[in-house]
């Protein structure tokens, strides 16, 4: 059975076309319940485990012993908040508190590129405009949401989160995508974002781990654009 492997995933979006394809999918997340589960889908499973930026390697080795052979790709979507520009006005005062914050916070991104590199397969990673561009290299790419929209049919409602996100993921929201492996870049399918800001993010509030997850899930037709793509 072939498989696929999605790090720093607690929504699984980013699983759910592998998997309806038939994929095993292993979503890895320190919000999950410890240990291997199953989900709502039948194809995928959550695997509780939270990273830890010094051991990667190990992480890399324990990844690989759970899910096995017959993996097609890797990716993942690593904690942004301290590389982000979003965040900078807070850099100097974290840097205080630990001047290796965004070390810490660039190896785990590179935690992705390890994992696929060591399989063999196909390996890509998201993170907003930051620095990573300046303390590892540019991103390959960038998109809005709205550019993969037209990978989903008119009429579509947001299925987590309809007030939120408008149908279709025509919004804005400017991300990065880091790649190798033979990583192919997917199509763009653009239609124009129903507003220049998304009213919806005003309904999430706070800096709660709820609002964390809403403002950090997967661009459905991304994720379809990118196994369209990259799926054999």
């Amino acid at each position: 059975m072939k498989k696929a492997i999605f790090l720093f995933d607690y929504t699984g979006i980013m699983a759910k076309p592998w998997a309806d394809a038939g994929y095993l999918c292993y979503c890895f997340d320190g919000q999950h319940e410890p240990g291997v589960n199953k989900s709502s889908h039948k194809n995928i499973l959550n695997v509780g485990m939270w990273f830890d930026a010094y051991n990667i390697f190990n992480h890399c080795d324990e990844i690989i012993k759970i899910t096995g052979d017959c993996v097609d790709i890797v990716f993942g979507f690593p904690e942004c908040t301290d590389l982000t520009v979003a965040g900078a006005r807070h850099f100097d005062k974290k840097r205080k508190s630990n001047p290796l914050f965004q070390f810490e916070a660039l190896q785990l991104c590179q935690l992705t590129r390890v994992v696929g590199d060591s399989i063999g397969c196909k390996w890509a990673f998201e993170n907003p405009i930051g620095v990573i561009s300046s303390e590892w290299r540019k991103p390959d790419f960038k998109f809005d949401p709205c550019d993969y929209a037209g990978y989903l049919s008119a009429g579509d409602v947001h299925p987590i989160y309809p007030e939120i996100y408008p149908g279709q993921d025509r919004y804005n929201k400017k991300t990065c995508i880091w790649y190798g492996g033979g990583f192919i870049e997917p199509i763009k399918k653009r239609m124009k974002p129903e507003y220049k800001d998304n009213p919806g993010w005003k309904k999430c509030g706070g800096k709660s781990l709820r609002t964390k997850n809403i403002r950090s899930a997967t661009p459905r037709g991304f994720a379809k654009a990118v196994f369209i793509a990259n799926s054999n």
